[in-house]
């Protein structure tokens, strides 16, 4: 399996001062994401939790919703020639195994969907949606409705706490500075799951794919949150996983914005020291004697 850091040399200028030293940089690789052997995606991202992240993409495309309708995962052949492989115990023939493709397979009596044109594209690590046909194409149906989910309701000072908890334990960023983070937490501020991609939607599909493969869909009493960017599509994987709240450091889309009014995901950007925007789902947000009421 590729390793998440690589090191490279550099030339360091630091105030005038010209040296030579070896740097950490975060690994990044394209992962072929097939179903039942047929390509179905392709995205750049940082190796390692690759099972997962194929699972939680799956659950994010609405194909997969529990542990038992997922067959098995295994790694298929690489693009290097030269040999077998092997991954699990499954032989693998064509070609020396780069870790870099994996199959999902679904289990007896699963629906296959048509996986012929909209996801048959290439996946940049800094967007997971190019190629989808239409915005329609990607309001699928959610198999827990966030409106429906048991009543969670989160206390500003707790949201504002969340930034510095995962960013401690952010273990490859220190060494690198170049990954994102997607942290589970509970309504009671506890770090239940961390990863780290190079691509946050990846590390996003990461979470979910863990909690699917545990049994543990729909985490419906949890906030999600993501270092960066809250985008469209990091908003659907949170509606299409069953999670109520999702926080960002950064900004929300308008698109963003959008999906979470219409269904009911809370959503806070710009989550920064004691301050945030409460953009959508502000019924889950406990304000204090001296919140006040939303205006």
């Amino acid at each position: 399996m590729g390793r998440v850091t690589e090191r490279r040399r550099v030339l360091r200028i630091r105030d005038g001062a010209v040296g030579s030293r070896p740097d950490t940089l975060v690994a990044e690789e394209p992962l072929e994401i097939r179903l039942n052997g047929k390509p179905l995606a392709i995205t750049m991202r940082t190796p390692g939790d690759d099972f997962a992240l194929a699972a939680g993409f799956l659950v994010s495309e609405g194909v997969l919703g529990r542990a038992e309708e997922l067959a098995n995962i295994v790694y298929c052949a690489g693009a290097k020639a030269g040999g077998t492989s092997r991954s699990s115990g499954v032989e693998s023939g064509g070609g020396s195994n780069t870790y870099n493709v994996v199959d999902v397979r679904l289990a007896p009596g699963v629906a296959v969907p048509d996986i012929s044109l909209e996801r048959n594209v290439y996946t940049t690590s800094s967007c997971g949606l190019c190629g989808k046909a239409s915005l329609d194409a990607v309001r699928t149906t959610a198999r827990w409705p966030i409106a429906d989910t048991p009543p969670v309701r989160v206390a500003p000072g707790l949201l504002a706490a969340l930034p510095d908890r995962l960013r401690a334990a952010q273990r490859v960023f220190d060494r690198t500075g170049g990954l994102h983070a997607a942290g589970l937490f509970s309504a009671d501020g506890e770090l239940l799951d961390l990863r780290e991609d190079v691509g946050r939607h990846n590390a996003v599909d990461k979470l979910i794919g863990r909690a699917l493969r545990s049994g543990a869909l729909p985490p419906s009493r949890t906030v999600l949150l993501v270092s960066g960017r809250a985008s469209f599509e990091l908003a659907q994987k949170a509606v299409m996983a069953g999670i109520p709240v999702l926080a960002a450091v950064s900004a929300p889309s308008s698109l963003a914005v959008d999906l979470a009014a219409e269904t009911g995901l809370t959503l806070v950007g710009f989550l920064r020291g004691s301050s945030m925007n409460v953009y959508a789902g502000e019924q889950r947000i406990a304000l204090g004697p001296r919140g006040g009421r939303p205006e």
